[in-house]
């Protein structure tokens, strides 16, 4: 078996991003995941969540497939506000 090395906490920054890209990316992820669970529990389609969130269903696609790339974390706010949903950031400093 090959060596084993212990994730930072955060993939994105295990994976290579800089530090401040690889918060963002997180941020996306943890939000973009709060809302595909949202459509999934609520067995909405992909039409109908589209009309809740009031975007086309191909952004909607964009969501579920995970394209983090096309999600700014304004967005996200945005969009899961538009579920009754509240944001919440917490801001802490990094160990040393």
């Amino acid at each position: 078996m090959g060596n084993v090395t212990k994730s930072s906490g955060n993939v994105f920054e295990d994976l290579g991003f800089d530090t401040s890209e690889a918060e963002n990316l997180k941020l996306r992820a943890q939000l973009m995941r709060e809302l595909e669970t949202l459509i999934h529990d609520q067995r909405l389609t992909q039409s109908e969540a589209a009309e809740l969130l009031g975007i086309h269903q191909s952004r909607v696609s964009d969501l579920v497939r995970g394209k983090i790339d096309r999600f700014s974390i304004d967005m996200l706010v945005k969009l899961l506000a538009k579920t009754g949903r509240q944001v919440e950031i917490k801001v802490k400093r990094q160990a040393a």
